[in-house]
């Protein structure tokens, strides 16, 4: 298997000078100009904003050089695929310069929302910082590792003095490459998935999907039946990945029936539907390798409901499961479910990527140090309700050593898809291919 070139930008260690405003005479020291907590938001060309805490230093007299104490923290990470580096390192067109450019405001208040209304705080600063990508899916560049002057509105200081506000941060990218999957169908309807790098495509998996039905169940008759009418559960749903001899090589079955709260017609936090992803045990037998819990989420004030779902890894000899992730994707507009650990990871001030053991930091405490799950982990898209999806999944090379490694994510990825489905309202109906009245079973 060939993966595909990514590169992921990090920004971290944070913090933040400002200047000392003095007191008239025989009032005592200066005090620090601002109490408020501060904040930075961070943007990469024209990707989402991403914000983060900056947190606000003493002054300690004119050592501007001296550099700030290396806090380790992830503030932000924009992860770019070859096309996205195609289109940031392509030559200079008639419209100017395509060299990508981080933008950092710096704001004083606190961010989030009061009763609905947004908190954008006082803006203190921006910096713009080139980042220069030819390469950089080759091995790590640092672009920038010190204090740097933030000008007002746009406006640099010209030079560096104790008048100014000064901002640390540490950027830098590094390569990550990934495996890419495609599904040429929806996981329903038992496709093939498709390795992908560039503009190729090769089989790579095949899927088949089994909705057990109720006499499958083994249980009583009447009481099934009833159930299903009233539309109040869905259960009985698998998906098992074959490699392209036809040997199974994963399994997501659902153990946890997806049923609608007393009194609604939603699954509700408290009571989610759950999978587990199973790889063969070598024995003709399957071994859990990871839980998947789903549920939907009640919108806000004018938001719509969203899918939240957390994974928990199941590693062998460990009584209790490991969080991998654990978040929302939106139900009307779909999005992405990913595991992504880079903010565990420390940030160093050099070049040292922070998945090695040599950059800063202590993995001893880690839960996963012994599994070597670091860094970006794997993703895939989900599409909104309603909507056809063929899930796109991406893998990070190094927890991938065999195609059963990849065969685990992509039966992830389906189930994860599949719940957007068994978490759907209950007051709506499902497709044929999802009804508990399927007489096919899998096999």
């Amino acid at each position: 298997m060939d993966p595909c070139p990514f590169v992921r930008v990090l920004v971290g260690n944070l913090s933040l000078k400002m200047p000392v405003a003095p007191r008239p005479a025989g009032a005592g020291s200066g005090v620090h100009p601002s109490t408020s907590p501060c904040y930075c938001k961070i943007r990469l060309n024209k990707m989402p904003y991403q914000t983060a805490d900056a947190p606000l230093l003493l002054p300690s007299s004119d050592e501007q050089g001296v550099a700030a104490p290396a806090t380790g923290a992830l503030a932000a990470a924009f992860h770019l695929s070859k096309a996205d580096l195609d289109r940031l390192t392509a030559k200079p067109s008639l419209f100017g310069s395509r060299t990508a450019r981080l933008k950092v405001a710096v704001y004083a208040g606190r961010r989030g929302t009061t009763c609905g209304v947004g908190n954008s705080g006082r803006l203190l600063g921006k910096v713009v910082i080139p980042l220069d990508l030819k390469g950089a899916a080759a091995k790590p560049v640092v672009y920038h590792s010190s204090w740097i002057c933030i000008g007002r509105r746009g406006r640099k200081p010209s030079s560096v003095s104790a008048a100014n506000t000064l901002l640390n941060l540490t950027v830098r990218a590094e390569p990550d490459p990934r495996f890419v999957f495609e599904f040429d169908g929806e996981p329903e309807c038992s496709p093939q998935v498709l390795q992908v790098r560039g503009n190729m495509k090769q089989p790579m998996f095949t899927c088949k999907f089994g909705c057990r039905s109720n006499s499958d169940l083994r249980r009583s008759m009447v009481q099934p039946e009833r159930d299903a009418a009233a539309g109040k559960e869905r259960k009985g749903w698998s998906v098992k990945v074959h490699d392209l001899s036809g040997s199974p090589v994963a399994l997501a079955s659902m153990v946890t029936p997806f049923v609608a709260s007393p009194g609604t017609d939603r699954v509700s936090r408290s009571n989610p539907g759950a999978w587990h992803i199973l790889r063969p045990a070598g024995d003709g037998s399957w071994e859990p390798w990871g839980r998947l819990e789903c549920w939907r989420k009640r919108g806000g004030a004018g938001a719509s409901d969203s899918l939240g779902y957390r994974f928990d890894l199941l590693l062998p000899g460990v009584d209790h499961a490991v969080p991998l992730a654990e978040s929302s994707i939106g139900a009307s507009k779909g999005g992405k479910f990913a595991i992504d650990l880079t903010s565990m990871q420390p940030q160093s001030r050099g070049g040292t990527p922070g998945c090695s053991p040599r950059g800063s930091g202590d993995f001893s405490q880690w839960p996963l140090a012994s599994y070597s799950y670091r860094g970006f982990v794997m993703s895939s898209s989900v599409q909104g309700e309603g909507r056809c999806s063929k899930p796109t999944v991406e893998v990070g090379v190094p927890h991938v050593v065999c195609a059963e490694d990849a065969a685990a994510f992509v039966a992830l990825a389906a189930a994860v898809d599949l719940s957007m489905d068994a978490c759907r309202l209950f007051s709506h109906k499902l497709r044929k291919e999802l009804s508990h009245l399927r007489s096919d079973v899998l096999r």
